[in-house]
């Protein structure tokens, strides 16, 4: 069973995942500040200096019973929006990178000479038994 969990463990797709998740957790980070200290000062310029992270309804009047905060919903989207634009980019120069480093690889191998078609082949068989 031990040596069946370390077979597991030291697959690459496990190990893949490991690194992504650390990876994306650090990103989150860096989303974060970039929506709370550079996309937020932008959109409450637009806004006339609203703070949409302090946006709320008051469900009474007593301050305990909560309240419901639509402001902090309406920021989670904004970054869920710029998270996945941020990725989809990386996704996408990811991909245009990996083409390019397959290019040379394909154009390297030698090309398997043509030959003729069935169309082609057909036609010739024909031309001999006519000339027979």
């Amino acid at each position: 069973m031990l040596k069946e969990f370390k077979d597991f463990i030291a697959k690459g797709n496990v190990m893949d995942m490991a690194v992504g998740i650390i990876i994306g957790a650090a990103f989150t980070a860096i989303v974060s500040s970039l929506v709370a200290d550079l996309i937020n000062p932008i959109i409450s310029l637009f806004t006339g200096g609203v703070d949409f992270a302090s946006m709320m309804f008051m469900l009474s009047d007593d301050p305990e019973a909560g309240a419901f905060k639509y402001g902090s919903f309406i920021m989670a989207i904004i970054n869920f929006v710029i998270v996945a634009f941020v990725v989809f980019m990386l996704v996408k120069m990811v991909n245009k990178a990996k083409a390019a480093a397959e290019k040379p690889a394909e154009e390297a191998a030698p090309e398997k000479p043509k030959g003729p078609t069935q169309e082609e082949l057909l036609i010739e068989i024909r031309d001999l038994l006519k000339k027979s």
